[in-house]
């Protein structure tokens, strides 16, 4: 559907809803498409995991290095 832009700035919220069932809605100027309406797709991203697997080595033995600090802070 193809509707003006003062038509559209007088029924936004219709043209909005109508855009988030799945129509499209196209704004124009003087019979010239201007913009569509499109829902914007709130679907979270998925992380990847372990995609840094085996990139770094972890070589510190953290409870025997900070031993000391670790003592302090429980004492």
């Amino acid at each position: 559907m193809q509707v003006n832009l003062h038509d559209a700035k007088t029924n936004l919220s219709r043209y909005v809803e109508q855009a988030l069932d799945g129509d499209e809605v196209v704004i124009a100027r003087a019979g010239k498409p201007l913009v569509k309406l499109v829902p914007v797709d709130s679907t979270p991203r998925r992380r990847q995991l372990g995609f840094m697997r085996n990139q770094g080595i972890a070589t510190a033995d953290v409870k025997g290095d900070f031993i000391d600090d670790i003592n302090a802070m429980f004492s």
